[in-house]
Protein backbone atom coordinates (compact mmCIF):
# COMPACT_ATOMS: atom_id res chain seq x y z
CA UNK A 1 0.00 0.00 0.00
CA UNK A 2 2.88 2.30 0.88
CA UNK A 3 4.53 1.88 -2.35
CA UNK A 4 0.86 2.43 -4.29
CA UNK A 5 0.47 5.43 -2.46
CA UNK A 6 4.06 6.93 -3.48
CA UNK A 7 3.12 6.43 -7.32
CA UNK A 8 -0.41 7.84 -6.85
CA UNK A 9 1.69 11.02 -5.35
CA UNK A 10 4.13 10.61 -8.43
CA UNK A 11 1.60 10.30 -11.29
CA UNK A 12 2.82 13.31 -13.88
CA UNK A 13 -0.67 14.22 -14.21
CA UNK A 14 -1.07 14.49 -10.50
CA UNK A 15 2.35 16.55 -10.01
CA UNK A 16 0.97 19.08 -13.03
CA UNK A 17 -2.43 19.68 -11.08
CA UNK A 18 -0.28 20.52 -8.07
CA UNK A 19 2.14 22.36 -9.41
CA UNK A 20 -0.49 24.52 -11.20
CA UNK A 21 -2.27 25.25 -8.20
CA UNK A 22 0.67 26.55 -6.40
CA UNK A 23 0.90 29.70 -6.76
CA UNK A 24 -2.67 31.32 -6.22
CA UNK A 25 -2.90 28.76 -2.85
CA UNK A 26 0.52 30.70 -1.86
CA UNK A 27 -0.73 33.93 -3.12
CA UNK A 28 -4.14 33.98 -0.89
CA UNK A 29 -2.08 32.03 1.77
CA UNK A 30 0.45 34.74 1.65
CA UNK A 31 -2.09 37.55 1.60
CA UNK A 32 -4.30 36.60 3.86
CA UNK A 33 -1.49 36.07 6.45
CA UNK A 34 -0.18 40.17 5.86
CA UNK A 35 -3.97 41.37 5.89
CA UNK A 36 -4.58 39.84 8.81
CA UNK A 37 -1.55 40.61 10.78
CA UNK A 38 -2.23 44.37 9.50
CA UNK A 39 -5.71 44.15 11.03
CA UNK A 40 -3.91 43.28 14.46
CA UNK A 41 -1.72 46.33 14.41
CA UNK A 42 -2.88 49.33 16.07
CA UNK A 43 -4.72 51.52 13.46
CA UNK A 44 -2.14 54.33 13.30
CA UNK A 45 0.33 52.10 12.48
CA UNK A 46 -1.13 49.83 9.81
CA UNK A 47 -0.12 51.82 6.63
CA UNK A 48 3.01 51.96 7.73
CA UNK A 49 3.10 48.09 8.52
CA UNK A 50 1.18 46.77 5.16
CA UNK A 51 3.58 48.89 2.70
CA UNK A 52 6.97 47.18 5.22
CA UNK A 53 5.66 43.36 5.08
CA UNK A 54 2.97 43.54 2.32
CA UNK A 55 5.99 44.27 -0.39
CA UNK A 56 8.54 42.33 1.80
CA UNK A 57 5.96 39.13 1.39
CA UNK A 58 5.60 40.45 -2.24
CA UNK A 59 9.27 40.24 -2.99
CA UNK A 60 9.48 36.72 -1.46
CA UNK A 61 6.41 34.88 -3.49
CA UNK A 62 6.87 36.59 -6.21
CA UNK A 63 10.35 35.34 -6.83
CA UNK A 64 9.67 31.95 -5.38
CA UNK A 65 7.45 31.42 -8.13
CA UNK A 66 10.01 32.78 -10.74
CA UNK A 67 12.62 30.71 -9.38
CA UNK A 68 11.46 27.37 -10.73
CA UNK A 69 11.66 28.99 -14.62
CA UNK A 70 15.17 30.78 -13.75
CA UNK A 71 16.60 27.54 -12.42
CA UNK A 72 15.61 25.62 -15.48
CA UNK A 73 17.50 28.13 -18.02
CA UNK A 74 20.38 28.20 -15.33
CA UNK A 75 20.70 24.94 -15.29
CA UNK A 76 19.70 23.84 -18.34
CA UNK A 77 16.68 21.39 -17.30
CA UNK A 78 13.67 20.79 -18.32
CA UNK A 79 10.34 22.04 -17.09
CA UNK A 80 9.37 20.06 -14.25
CA UNK A 81 5.25 20.46 -15.45
CA UNK A 82 4.36 17.75 -18.09
CA UNK A 83 2.32 18.65 -21.03
CA UNK A 84 -0.62 16.89 -20.30
CA UNK A 85 -1.78 16.48 -24.27
CA UNK A 86 1.44 14.91 -25.48
CA UNK A 87 1.03 12.32 -21.69
CA UNK A 88 -2.34 11.28 -22.66
CA UNK A 89 -1.39 10.29 -26.36
CA UNK A 90 1.56 8.76 -24.89
CA UNK A 91 -0.09 7.01 -21.75
CA UNK A 92 -3.00 6.34 -24.24
CA UNK A 93 -0.53 4.59 -26.69
CA UNK A 94 1.67 2.58 -24.49
CA UNK A 95 -2.10 0.99 -22.54
CA UNK A 96 -3.12 0.47 -25.83
CA UNK A 97 -0.39 -1.61 -27.05
CA UNK A 98 0.16 -3.87 -24.17
CA UNK A 99 -3.50 -4.24 -24.53
CA UNK A 100 -3.30 -5.80 -27.80
CA UNK A 101 -1.68 -9.32 -26.60
CA UNK A 102 -2.33 -9.38 -22.74
CA UNK A 103 -5.55 -10.18 -21.25
CA UNK A 104 -6.74 -8.64 -18.07
CA UNK A 105 -9.30 -8.52 -15.50
CA UNK A 106 -12.25 -6.02 -15.44
CA UNK A 107 -10.75 -4.10 -13.19
CA UNK A 108 -6.89 -4.07 -14.33
CA UNK A 109 -8.00 -3.08 -18.27
CA UNK A 110 -10.58 -0.20 -16.25
CA UNK A 111 -7.79 1.52 -14.57
CA UNK A 112 -5.69 0.95 -17.66
CA UNK A 113 -8.33 2.46 -19.70
CA UNK A 114 -8.65 5.55 -17.36
CA UNK A 115 -5.51 6.30 -17.24
CA UNK A 116 -4.89 7.22 -20.61
CA UNK A 117 -7.02 10.67 -19.51
CA UNK A 118 -7.35 10.96 -16.01
CA UNK A 119 -5.72 10.78 -12.60
CA UNK A 120 -5.84 7.37 -10.81
CA UNK A 121 -6.90 6.80 -7.51
CA UNK A 122 -4.69 4.71 -4.79
CA UNK A 123 -7.15 1.59 -5.05
CA UNK A 124 -6.93 1.72 -8.92
CA UNK A 125 -3.09 2.23 -8.27
CA UNK A 126 -2.95 -0.51 -6.20
CA UNK A 127 -4.86 -2.87 -8.83
CA UNK A 128 -2.57 -1.81 -11.45
CA UNK A 129 0.69 -2.84 -9.00
CA UNK A 130 -0.78 -6.45 -7.87
CA UNK A 131 -2.01 -7.33 -11.17
CA UNK A 132 0.97 -5.94 -13.76
CA UNK A 133 3.66 -8.13 -12.16
CA UNK A 134 4.91 -10.15 -15.94
CA UNK A 135 7.76 -8.45 -17.44
CA UNK A 136 5.63 -6.36 -19.99
CA UNK A 137 3.09 -5.07 -17.23
CA UNK A 138 6.32 -3.97 -15.27
CA UNK A 139 7.60 -2.16 -18.07
CA UNK A 140 4.31 -0.43 -19.04
CA UNK A 141 3.48 0.76 -14.81
CA UNK A 142 7.25 2.14 -15.01
CA UNK A 143 6.38 4.21 -18.49
CA UNK A 144 2.77 5.17 -17.04
CA UNK A 145 3.96 6.00 -13.86
CA UNK A 146 7.94 6.78 -13.98
CA UNK A 147 9.94 5.42 -10.98
CA UNK A 148 11.92 8.05 -8.51
CA UNK A 149 15.76 7.45 -9.58
CA UNK A 150 18.81 7.81 -7.41
CA UNK A 151 20.56 10.56 -8.31
CA UNK A 152 24.68 9.28 -8.84
CA UNK A 153 27.47 10.98 -7.45
CA UNK A 154 28.50 12.91 -10.11
CA UNK A 155 24.86 14.61 -10.15
CA UNK A 156 25.10 15.44 -6.31
CA UNK A 157 26.83 18.93 -6.72
CA UNK A 158 24.98 19.71 -9.80
CA UNK A 159 21.50 19.15 -7.51
CA UNK A 160 22.85 20.65 -4.82
CA UNK A 161 23.28 24.09 -6.47
CA UNK A 162 20.21 24.04 -8.42
CA UNK A 163 18.45 23.64 -5.28
CA UNK A 164 20.76 25.95 -3.19
CA UNK A 165 20.28 28.51 -6.12
CA UNK A 166 16.20 28.15 -5.71
CA UNK A 167 16.62 28.73 -1.83
CA UNK A 168 18.73 32.02 -2.50
CA UNK A 169 16.10 33.54 -5.01
CA UNK A 170 13.43 33.91 -2.64
CA UNK A 171 15.69 35.31 -0.31
CA UNK A 172 16.95 37.86 -2.58
CA UNK A 173 13.75 38.84 -2.95
CA UNK A 174 12.12 38.90 0.12
CA UNK A 175 15.34 41.27 1.24
CA UNK A 176 14.58 43.66 -1.52
CA UNK A 177 10.97 44.00 -1.17
CA UNK A 178 11.46 44.75 2.39
CA UNK A 179 13.95 47.67 1.45
CA UNK A 180 11.51 48.96 -0.93
CA UNK A 181 8.87 49.02 1.46
CA UNK A 182 10.53 50.55 3.93
CA UNK A 183 11.74 53.31 1.53
CA UNK A 184 8.40 54.07 1.04
CA UNK A 185 7.44 54.81 4.47
CA UNK A 186 10.58 55.90 6.35
CA UNK A 187 13.61 58.38 5.61
CA UNK A 188 15.94 56.02 7.42
CA UNK A 189 15.14 52.84 5.54
CA UNK A 190 19.49 52.76 5.45
CA UNK A 191 19.13 51.56 9.09
CA UNK A 192 17.21 48.49 8.64
CA UNK A 193 18.96 46.82 5.90
CA UNK A 194 21.83 45.28 7.84
CA UNK A 195 18.89 43.43 10.00
CA UNK A 196 17.69 42.46 6.73
CA UNK A 197 20.83 41.22 5.39
CA UNK A 198 21.98 39.48 8.42
CA UNK A 199 18.24 37.79 9.00
CA UNK A 200 18.78 36.49 5.26
CA UNK A 201 21.82 35.03 5.97
CA UNK A 202 20.95 33.21 8.40
CA UNK A 203 17.78 31.79 6.88
CA UNK A 204 19.92 30.89 3.98
CA UNK A 205 22.69 29.36 5.35
CA UNK A 206 20.38 27.59 8.54
CA UNK A 207 17.96 26.91 6.58
CA UNK A 208 18.87 26.17 3.15
CA UNK A 209 22.16 25.94 1.80
CA UNK A 210 24.25 24.23 4.72
CA UNK A 211 21.16 21.56 5.09
CA UNK A 212 21.60 20.78 1.28
CA UNK A 213 25.41 20.44 1.71
CA UNK A 214 24.80 18.44 4.59
CA UNK A 215 22.21 16.01 2.46
CA UNK A 216 24.50 15.95 -0.45
CA UNK A 217 27.84 14.92 1.29
CA UNK A 218 26.02 12.67 3.09
CA UNK A 219 24.92 11.01 -0.33
CA UNK A 220 28.02 11.19 -1.59
CA UNK A 221 29.45 9.11 0.88
CA UNK A 222 26.44 6.68 0.58
CA UNK A 223 27.21 6.33 -3.14
CA UNK A 224 30.71 5.56 -2.83
CA UNK A 225 29.90 2.77 -0.25
CA UNK A 226 27.61 1.97 -2.63
CA UNK A 227 24.43 1.92 -0.97
CA UNK A 228 21.22 1.88 -3.43
CA UNK A 229 18.24 1.64 -0.48
CA UNK A 230 16.27 4.50 -0.92
CA UNK A 231 15.38 4.50 3.00
CA UNK A 232 18.98 4.08 4.02
CA UNK A 233 20.11 7.15 1.34
CA UNK A 234 16.98 9.27 2.87
CA UNK A 235 18.47 8.47 6.49
CA UNK A 236 21.86 9.64 6.05
CA UNK A 237 20.66 12.79 4.15
CA UNK A 238 18.51 13.32 7.34
CA UNK A 239 21.62 12.87 9.39
CA UNK A 240 24.03 15.03 7.58
CA UNK A 241 21.43 18.03 7.37
CA UNK A 242 21.50 17.81 11.80
CA UNK A 243 25.50 18.00 11.67
CA UNK A 244 25.56 20.31 9.00
CA UNK A 245 22.28 22.53 9.27
CA UNK A 246 20.54 22.21 11.91
CA UNK A 247 23.12 22.35 14.56
CA UNK A 248 26.26 24.03 12.71
CA UNK A 249 24.42 26.75 10.62
CA UNK A 250 23.13 28.95 13.16
CA UNK A 251 26.58 29.32 14.36
CA UNK A 252 28.22 29.93 10.91
CA UNK A 253 25.71 31.89 9.98
CA UNK A 254 25.72 34.37 13.01
CA UNK A 255 29.83 34.06 13.10
CA UNK A 256 29.17 35.48 8.94
CA UNK A 257 26.81 38.04 10.86
CA UNK A 258 29.37 39.52 12.98
CA UNK A 259 32.65 38.95 11.00
CA UNK A 260 31.52 40.49 7.14
CA UNK A 261 28.15 41.57 7.44
CA UNK A 262 28.25 44.14 10.65
CA UNK A 263 31.96 45.24 9.16
CA UNK A 264 30.33 45.78 5.34
CA UNK A 265 27.47 47.76 6.95
CA UNK A 266 29.40 49.56 9.90
CA UNK A 267 26.05 48.00 11.91
CA UNK A 268 25.49 50.23 14.81
CA UNK A 269 23.89 47.29 16.35
CA UNK A 270 26.60 44.69 15.50
CA UNK A 271 26.61 43.83 19.16
CA UNK A 272 23.24 42.54 19.90
CA UNK A 273 23.12 38.76 21.01
CA UNK A 274 22.74 35.96 18.22
CA UNK A 275 20.16 35.17 16.02
CA UNK A 276 19.07 31.64 18.42
CA UNK A 277 17.02 29.00 16.51
CA UNK A 278 12.98 29.11 17.28
CA UNK A 279 10.34 26.94 16.89
CA UNK A 280 9.39 28.14 12.92
CA UNK A 281 13.26 27.85 12.49
CA UNK A 282 13.22 23.76 13.25
CA UNK A 283 9.71 23.85 11.47
CA UNK A 284 11.32 25.51 8.51
CA UNK A 285 13.83 22.53 8.38
CA UNK A 286 10.96 20.72 6.34
CA UNK A 287 12.13 22.23 3.37
CA UNK A 288 15.12 19.88 4.14
CA UNK A 289 12.96 16.80 3.86
CA UNK A 290 12.02 18.05 0.48
CA UNK A 291 15.15 18.65 -0.52
CA UNK A 292 15.87 14.65 0.90
CA UNK A 293 12.67 13.83 -1.31
CA UNK A 294 14.04 15.46 -4.01
CA UNK A 295 17.24 14.06 -4.29
CA UNK A 296 15.57 10.82 -3.84
CA UNK A 297 13.76 11.36 -6.99
CA UNK A 298 10.06 11.92 -5.48
CA UNK A 299 8.51 14.65 -8.56
CA UNK A 300 5.51 15.47 -6.18
CA UNK A 301 7.76 17.46 -3.62
CA UNK A 302 9.43 19.94 -5.86
CA UNK A 303 6.17 22.05 -6.87
CA UNK A 304 5.46 22.31 -3.33
CA UNK A 305 9.30 24.01 -2.27
CA UNK A 306 7.99 27.72 -3.54
CA UNK A 307 5.51 28.12 -0.67
CA UNK A 308 8.43 25.84 1.73
CA UNK A 309 11.29 29.08 0.62
CA UNK A 310 8.86 31.73 1.12
CA UNK A 311 8.64 32.26 4.61
CA UNK A 312 12.66 32.34 4.61
CA UNK A 313 12.57 35.11 2.71
CA UNK A 314 9.56 37.05 4.34
CA UNK A 315 12.01 36.43 7.36
CA UNK A 316 14.53 38.29 5.69
CA UNK A 317 12.34 41.25 3.99
CA UNK A 318 11.27 41.94 7.34
CA UNK A 319 14.77 42.12 9.37
CA UNK A 320 13.13 39.91 11.90
CA UNK A 321 16.12 38.76 14.25
CA UNK A 322 14.29 36.73 16.80
CA UNK A 323 12.51 37.51 19.84
CA UNK A 324 14.16 39.51 22.89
Amino acid sequence: MIKAIGRFLDQPGLVNNFSKKVPPILLCGASGMVLYNTYRTPQNQRKEYLAQNGLAMLGAVSSSLLAPGIISKLFKTAPKIADIKKLNQANSLAVDNYLKTKKTNRATREALEGIKTRILNIKEIKTLSDNLTDKEGQILLKTLIPEPENITSKDIFSEIGRLSVFGLIPVLGGIIGGIIGDRLVSENYRENIPNKVKEGAYQYLANIFLCNVGAGAALGVLEKMNIKSKSARAAGMISGIMLTGVIGGSAIANLISKKVIDKCFHDKNKHEKDRKPEVLDICLHSDDIATVAVMSGLKWIEPALPMLYSISGYRAGTGYRGRN
